[in-house]
């Protein structure tokens, strides 16, 4: 499964969101969006999985603009995994995960002893197959978030969008979570957050800025001291860890930046 965005715009009464974005994603590779608030990442990604049009250029999904698929058809290649997860129904844990194979079932379709294997599959390998009967509204936020990614297991999608999963999750949670993505080898792009987590599990970043992709590469050619000044208006000091090789940046505000910054204050 391979994602392209090719010459992409969007813009909403008059004002342009997004210009001209250039992205791709090879199959299995892990991709992470970064940017400020307001950069555009969670626009991009709602671009990505059809709630959004773009204005302007296309996505192409394994050969085919994502504009040409039925919804049913979109659905059984894409699952979407969002930060916070809502319901006003008591479901189980069970029935939230079953929800993922509705999209491999006919308007009448029963799910089958096979979907129910799925199902039951997919809670395993997150590690909730003892919580199946549990009310999802009763779980924690990390709870919650292994849910949803059974749900997306469950649906066998091949390409899969994560936007900002780890928000509002302890840090074992979230170290948990994207360490069982990564582990999925399945296809995916990211918005995240935490710069640190971006560089230990993204196998590319693209850095997102005022609607434009400010810079793309892997961790170690991307989260440079220079550009997390421009991008994100602080100071920062980048190592490498020597026990596994992975980057980690330590931030603090830098008196220069903050001078400039409200000097161009209104």
């Amino acid at each position: 499964m391979k994602l392209e965005v090719k010459h992409l715009s969007w813009s909403i009464e008059g004002k342009q969101i997004l210009h001209d974005i250039n992205l791709q994603v090879s199959s299995g590779e892990f991709v992470g969006l970064i940017g400020p608030n307001g950069s555009g990442k969670s626009t991009l990604l709602r671009c990505m999985y059809r709630v959004l049009k773009p204005d302007s250029g296309v996505i192409i999904l394994n050969g085919q603009n994502i504009w040409h698929l039925s919804a049913r058809e979109m659905a059984q290649a894409t699952a979407v995994v969002l930060q916070e997860a809502s319901t006003e129904f008591d479901f189980t844990v069970a029935e939230m995960v079953l929800m993922g194979r509705n999209v491999h079932l006919g308007l009448f379709d029963r799910e089958t002893e096979k979907d129910h294997s799925i199902v039951f599959d997919a809670l395993v390998q997150v590690g909730m197959n003892d919580f199946a009967e549990r009310s999802f509204i009763s779980l924690s936020g990390g709870e919650k978030q292994r849910v949803l990614i059974a749900r997306a297991i469950a649906q066998q999608a091949r390409f899969l969008i994560l936007d900002e999963p780890t928000n509002h999750l302890d840090i074992r949670y979230q170290l948990e979570l994207l360490e069982l993505v990564k582990g999925l080898g399945v296809t995916t792009i990211a918005a995240l957050h935490d710069l640190n987590l971006a560089a230990s599990y993204c196998d590319r970043i693209y850095v997102v800025n005022n609607g434009t992709i400010r810079a793309v590469g892997t961790p170690q050619d991307v989260l440079q001291s220079d550009l997390i000044r421009e991008v994100f208006g602080v100071g920062s000091t980048v190592e490498t860890d020597p026990s596994n090789g992975k980057l980690h940046i330590s931030f603090f505000l830098d008196a220069k930046i903050g001078s400039k910054r409200n000097s161009l204050a209104p």
